[in-house]
């Protein structure tokens, strides 16, 4: 199973991702903000990382973008998991370098189905 890194500022979602994706034999690690998920990132090396968008300091499309063109980072895929469910929202996640994009509330099937085909 993946060792997942939720990068989010709200306990509330970390905790029901948390519960989500230990229930499937997953370990997870979490930091309540981007600086904070990059250093985290660069230690752990996770299989992937679950990145918020709205966080104070420096929001996810900056942290995704540091962390994908980061030689240390930059095979750690991440899935952007936002409220922000626009699609100019989705495309500028993805071209920070996300290799997906779930919008809030999470559709658990969804969400497993997208770590599934990137983890293996």
């Amino acid at each position: 199973m993946a060792h997942i890194l939720i990068v989010d500022d709200s306990p509330t979602e970390v905790h029901v991702l948390t519960t989500m994706l230990e229930s499937t034999g997953h370990t997870v690690y979490s930091a309540s903000n981007g600086e904070a998920g990059i250093e985290m990132a660069k230690e752990l090396k996770p299989t992937l990382i679950l990145m918020d968008v709205v966080m104070p300091g420096m929001n996810g499309f900056q942290a995704t973008r540091q962390l994908t063109r980061d030689e240390d980072t930059a095979n750690i895929p991440v899935i952007i998991v936002t409220t922000k469910d626009q699609e100019t929202d989705r495309v500028w996640g993805l071209r920070q370098g996300a290799k997906g994009y779930v919008t809030k509330p999470i559709d658990e099937t969804l969400l497993m189905e997208k770590i599934a085909e990137l983890v293996g």
